[in-house]
């Protein structure tokens, strides 16, 4: 698989749930950017959805840490501590995802929380901050065919039972992705 150097953030709040993560993962699969994260945001999800979902264990959560590092070998950021104390956000939490923006050269991080990275103080670093829905957009502007490939590819590992297309694109809607499902409506053959 050939990689873009598009390298992107995804930020802890985009992992959480499991049907935006495993979009998010495939499509960066297809090598249309490059998925970027750090122990500290992989902590945080499964902090998050173990709190939210006690059911899940911790074993299930690290099997899905390790299978999101192996199919994503490169995802894993690491030596951007140091930056953190020169980053100003609104909540100094939220520091270490531009950290780690910034030592992977990437130019965007993917959050559903945007005013947790104001576009002003981002500019200083020359990062982005794009909600999922619009940065999936711009990936399927970018390339339509590898964008339903990837979503193709998830639909059909619900087997047992069969999701339907409606059924699909009714799930991404309710992960806050309107733009991406409306798009994806004109192709529902190929989904």
């Amino acid at each position: 698989m050939n990689h873009s150097p598009y390298a992107v953030v995804l930020d802890a709040c985009v992992l959480y749930p499991s049907m935006l993560r495993d979009v998010l993962i495939r499509i960066g699969l297809t090598g249309l950017y490059q998925p970027k994260w750090t122990a500290i945001i992989q902590r945080e999800w499964q902090r998050n959805l173990r709190a939210n979902r006690p059911d899940i264990t911790i074993d299930q959560l690290a099997r899905t840490e390790a299978l999101m590092n192996k199919a994503l070998p490169d995802a894993m950021v690491t030596g951007f501590e140091a930056l953190i104390p020169g980053i100003t956000l609104p909540d100094p939490d939220d520091r270490h995802v531009v950290a780690t923006a910034i030592r992977c050269k990437a130019e965007v991080i993917v959050t559903m929380n945007l005013r947790d990275f104001p576009t002003k103080l981002m500019a200083e670093f020359e990062i982005e901050a794009l909600h999922p829905d619009e940065f999936i957009m711009d990936l399927f502007d970018l390339n339509q065919a590898l964008v339903l490939k990837a979503v193709n590819a998830q639909r059909a590992c619900f087997r047992n039972p069969v999701m339907r297309v409606s059924d699909y694109l009714d799930s991404l809607l309710r992960q806050g992705l309107p733009m991406t499902v409306n798009a994806l409506e004109k192709f529902r053959f190929l989904i």
